[in-house]
């Protein structure tokens, strides 16, 4: 008989990372999600990284107004995070990952 738990364990965590070109902020946020990642979802996660430079119409499409900007689209409630990710407690505790 199928756990039920198994199921959710296995539903990958998708994110959307909004930043622009290449700047400070935008490097750190990119840094510190693929940490957090790679140290608490060991490669149970998709991560699409948007420049809104280039990609205008998903800035709009995600109503964004600061950068970086990262949502969390499942499993589960979206979430979504302003700054450079940083506090990896606070990003863990918004985003409901347990460690």
């Amino acid at each position: 008989m199928e756990n039920p738990n198994d199921k959710v364990a296995a539903e990958k965590y998708t994110f959307i990372l909004f930043v622009t070109g290449m700047s400070v902020k935008s490097a750190y946020a990119i840094e510190n999600l693929r940490k957090i990642c790679d140290k608490y979802l060991d490669k149970n996660f998709d991560l699409q990284i948007v420049d809104i430079s280039r990609e205008k119409e998903m800035a709009l499409k995600h109503q964004i107004i600061a950068i970086p900007t990262l949502i969390k689209t499942g499993p589960g409630q979206q979430r979504t995070i302003l700054g450079d990710l940083s506090d990896t407690q606070k990003v863990l505790n918004i985003l409901d990952i347990n460690p």
